[in-house]
């Protein structure tokens, strides 16, 4: 099990996020028009900087629903690759096999 607290962190970085998501792409949008002034480029440049850095979505890291560990995460179940395999194991994962060859 991950720690709580790191838990935590990526839930109020998702919020974060999801909150300043629009106010992001709007920024975004200023800057990489090409018809934009390079005054106003610089305001939304600057801008952009001030915001929490949280509020960039690619701080965000997948985590195992089951533990929330952040390693060996497999993008299609959502789990881990422990809780993989044991999943796996017991059945729960329909169509999902050990690799024999």
């Amino acid at each position: 099990m991950a720690k709580k607290s790191m838990i935590a962190r990526e839930t109020k970085r998702a919020r974060t996020a999801s909150r300043f998501a629009s106010k992001r792409d709007a920024l975004k949008a200023v800057i990489k028009n090409p018809g934009s002034s390079y005054e106003d480029i610089e305001a939304a440049t600057l801008k952009l900087q001030k915001m929490p850095r949280d509020a960039s979505p690619a701080r965000k890291h997948n985590r195992c629903r089951v533990t929330g560990r952040p390693h060996g995460y497999y993008r299609k179940f959502g789990l881990c690759r422990n809780k993989l395999r044991e999943a796996a194991m017991r059945g729960d994962v329909p169509g999902l096999v050990k690799a024999s060859w």
